[in-house]
């Protein structure tokens, strides 16, 4: 294994399952919140294929920080965590606050989600992994999808895909 103390440290290991525990409290009522929202519904088989994607995305940005921790590998964990993690949470957050009401995967965002990728941000700053333009840059621009599908389900009842 490359060096670590270069990277973000083992702690990237949790992301994968991070991920698992947000899919299993989301999974059972997602698809009919969802569905209730958007008239382009969707069924549990796009609903399983896309967070067997992101899973599988997961880890490979975990194994390439893992073993070839670098400026590149910083930029992704970033993009990556703040599509996934970072602008879901605020989804789940925000179809709450909208439905005054719980969002399925609500309790792991706010509870898992928010922490750990704040966490995460917080070690790519103190190693100087990165220069916070950069951080900046790449949370945006991994937001910026979750963040319009977002919107364009809770308040155009429409999605991306």
């Amino acid at each position: 294994m490359s060096d670590i103390k270069n990277g973000v440290g083992k702690v990237i290991i949790l992301a994968p399952f991070i991920f698992i525990c947000h899919f299993l409290e989301e999974s059972p009522g997602f698809v009919a919140w969802f569905n209730a929202h958007v008239s382009r519904s969707i069924t549990s088989g796009l609903f399983w294929s896309v967070n067997i994607t992101a899973l599988v995305i997961t880890i490979v940005i975990v194994a390439i920080e893992l073993f070839m921790p670098s400026l590149f590998s910083a930029s992704l964990i970033v993009l990556w965590l703040s599509f996934l993690m970072l602008a879901n949470a605020i989804f789940h957050i925000a179809g709450s606050l909208t439905d005054q009401n719980y969002m399925p995967g609500l309790i792991t965002a706010i509870v898992l989600y928010i922490p750990y990728y704040f966490g995460v941000i917080m070690r790519i700053m103190k190693k100087r992994k990165s220069h916070i333009g950069l951080l900046i840059a790449s949370g945006i621009s991994g937001s910026l999808p979750m963040l319009i599908h977002g919107y364009m389900i809770l308040f155009l009842g429409d999605r991306l895909f």
